[in-house]
């Protein structure tokens, strides 16, 4: 009942022993003291009895607002226990990078960007401060993509003063370079939101409008405006409100690699490229590919996009199961042991249920 971390270039096995992220899921409290349900489990092909007691665990956790998963296309399970209902917009935090890689993939299928390798400097133009390291002309899609840029974080402690400057995209190029572009995983929102910036630019539209017409339209979610550099570029990688969900069906439509029922909404080829290994984080060990973290839990591949606080979309397509948890935001996941829970919800709780119910 473990996270596991998968190594960039090397394939999951089924008795590999790989690095530890979470042990064995932590709640408290029985079955049926949540509040506020909005569906009651209706399993297909997920084991009905631990089907339910991952639920009533999910509820025993006084931070975790919705659970919402869905085996093969269909909603079994869907409860809000606290905080906005399930198709009620809520800050996803940083699950907002998979979204904007999402649009990246999208743009390049468009031919608004050629391709990954296509450097960005050019495309920003006049927003590069003329004092910019040279090096900034050598940072590509791809190093956005990976926050593999070099430049110092601009998340973190460092975010504050990012946030507060008067040029966001100008402050995050003016950061003196940590590693060469494409060197190590420095984990920043600043890469995202330099994204967020070039596509603006080449699009000659807001990533709002981008986000809406791409993936809102076809997928049939609500979008609503969210943060915006003083400049006017909305930011990336951050403070984007999805319900819980159109999370799920952002989850589907990559557990379908790239379909939303028949309509092709992201190509099939950027699916598969955004949950290759390219990196790894720092932090959980876990590899990263574009805007997904890429683990392993029991035997299964898990990819996953999360946010502070615990803001969750889980994806095992070896069991068809697609898993959305959001949860509030007063205090972070990963240094209270909150972030374990969740992904013990998965591994000890519904994976086993669709490998009992399979």
């Amino acid at each position: 009942m473990t996270l596991h971390a998968m190594l960039p270039a090397r394939p999951i096995r089924r008795r590999a022993a790989l690095m530890s992220l979470a042990g064995a899921a932590l709640w408290h409290g029985a079955p049926g003291w949540w509040r506020g349900a909005v569906a009651q489990t209706a399993a297909r092909g997920l084991d009905p009895a631990l089907l339910d007691a991952t639920v009533a665990r999910a509820a025993a956790l006084p931070r975790l607002q919705a659970f919402v998963v869905a085996y093969d296309g269909v909603e079994v399970a869907a409860h809000a226990f606290r905080g906005p209902g399930l198709d009620q917009p809520t800050n996803v935090k940083s699950v907002s990078k998979s979204v904007m890689a999402a649009l990246a993939g999208a743009a390049i299928a468009r031919g608004l960007l050629l391709d990954v390798d296509q450097r960005v400097a050019p495309l920003l133009d006049d927003l590069v401060p003329d004092a910019a390291d040279p090096r900034i002309s050598e940072i590509t899609v791809d190093h956005l993509l990976t926050m593999r840029a070099g430049l110092e974080r601009t998340s973190g402690r460092n975010y504050g003063r990012w946030v507060n400057s008067a040029d966001w995209v100008g402050y995050v190029l003016s950061r003196p370079f940590i590693d060469e572009p494409g060197g190590a995983m420095l984990y920043s929102t600043g890469s995202y939101h330099l994204l967020s910036a070039v596509l603006t630019q080449v699009a000659d539209k807001s990533t709002l409008a981008l986000a809406r017409e791409w993936l809102g339209r076809p997928l049939s979610i609500d979008i609503p405006p969210w943060t915006k550099d003083p400049q006017g570029i909305y930011l990336g990688g951050n403070n984007m409100a999805l319900s819980p969900r159109a999370l799920l069906r952002f989850g589907e439509l990559y557990r379908n690699r790239g379909r939303h029922g028949a309509t092709r909404v992201l190509p099939a080829q950027w699916v598969d490229a955004s949950w290759t290994p390219r990196t790894r984080s720092r932090y959980s060990g876990h590899a990263y590919g574009y805007g997904w973290f890429i683990a392993a839990a029991r035997q299964y591949r898990v990819y996953y996009a999360r946010g502070f606080g615990g803001q969750m979309i889980y994806v095992v397509p070896d069991l068809a199961l697609t898993a959305v948890m959001t949860s509030d935001l007063s205090a972070p996941s990963g240094r209270t042991g909150y972030g374990q829970a969740l992904n013990g919800l998965l591994a000890g709780g519904l994976i086993p249920a669709a490998e009992r119910g399979a």
